[in-house]
């Protein structure tokens, strides 16, 4: 039976999420396992779940797997109910392969890794006009994808078409190929010919459906990122896309991100020693969101393509020895620091509208 004073003890949650069922584990301020339950990922699951973390004392943290996919509706609901949700990455593989894996070793290494400090990354919030963002770029994504690949699919047809067919539709450019296929009308024989033009009919008036679709997101987006993100817009190379790039990485809770070294590692644009005896050198940053990286790298290259002080800054860097790459990742660093209080502030101007 739960008595007084071990309500009064602080204790560590600690989940590794599922699907269907989320495992729970408890431990005490000196690293002892207190309970161990699972839930169903619904509602009430986390209410239960809460209550039942609640019992052992006062929940200080909790560390979750998965916030940003299975764990996200456990974590909004105990960051509503005032725990402080620490984000936690999966647990080591050599660990793992010395000590075995189940459910709860998992929940319980997660509350492990905050009690050591070893986790301590807030997770985004998912609950502002950067969260819209972030899913209509979802739907963008899937839809630019599917109509390349359409295209794609037009282009080969089209080569391995019957000559009559073939003849027609050689030598045009995608909009012309899928403009043409579209007003089509073949016969409905069995003539391969007449299945040929079928097929390249369906598939151009899909690629037409969707960049219908394409463009109501591009523009529904663009209202968007327009609300979000004034003053990034403003900078040089910084369009819609690649403010919405880095709006995403950020999340809806920028105070996740201390400072603009802090941007720079999450956009994968901070320097990472690669040194060696006589040899002192950094290397590229392959870790990060890559996503926020490519938006660096696509307004590094505007720069360099149109901005006399940033071509002035790349010849002088040539002219000292550094490499082309070298040098767009010493000005993808820069662009992080330039941006990040502009990103901290169009963030915090768009929570407060909302």
């Amino acid at each position: 039976m739960t008595t007084i004073a071990d309500q009064d003890r602080e204790v560590i949650l600690g989940v590794d999420t599922h699907r269907d069922v989320n495992v729970a584990s408890v431990i005490d301020g000196q690293g002892r396992v207190q309970g161990t339950t699972s839930v169903a990922t619904t509602p009430a699951g986390n209410v239960e779940l809460e209550r039942w973390a609640r019992t052992f004392g006062t929940v200080v943290a909790a560390g979750i797997e998965g916030t940003g996919s299975y764990g996200a509706g456990l974590a909004r609901h105990l960051a509503a109910a005032g725990i402080e949700v620490i984000e936690v990455n999966r647990p080591n593989r050599q660990h793992r392969r010395r000590h075995g894996k189940s459910d709860p070793t998992d929940a319980e290494a997660a509350a492990r890794a905050v009690l050591s400090g070893e986790a301590t990354a807030e997770p985004k919030s998912h609950v502002g006009i950067v969260e819209s963002i972030r899913v209509l770029r979802v739907a963008r994504s899937s839809a630019l994808k599917a109509r390349t690949q359409i295209a794609n699919q037009i282009r080969d047809l089209i080569l391995t078409a019957p000559e009559p067919l073939r003849d027609q539709l050689r030598g045009l450019s995608t909009p012309q190929r899928v403009v043409r296929c579209a007003r089509l009308r073949p016969s409905t024989g069995p003539d391969p010919t007449a299945a040929t033009g079928r097929a390249l009919r369906h598939l151009a008036r899909r690629h037409l459906a969707l960049s219908v679709e394409l463009d109501d997101l591009d523009r529904d987006l663009g209202q968007l990122v327009a609300t979000a993100a004034p003053r990034l817009l403003t900078q040089r190379g910084v369009g819609p896309d690649v403010a919405a790039k880095l709006l995403v990485a950020a999340g809806d809770n920028p105070h996740r991100l201390t400072n603009e070294a802090a941007f720079a590692a999450l956009c994968g644009a901070s320097p990472v020693p690669a040194s060696s005896g006589k040899i002192q050198r950094h290397r590229l940053n392959r870790g990060g969101d890559r996503q926020a990286n490519n938006a660096l790298w696509t307004v590094a290259m505007v720069r360099l393509s149109c901005d006399p002080e940033t071509r002035a800054y790349a010849d002088r860097r040539t002219k000292q020895g550094r490499s082309r790459r070298d040098t767009t990742r010493c000005l993808k660093r820069y662009i992080a620091r330039q941006l990040f209080p502009l990103l901290i502030a169009d963030i915090q101007d768009a929570n407060a509208l909302t």
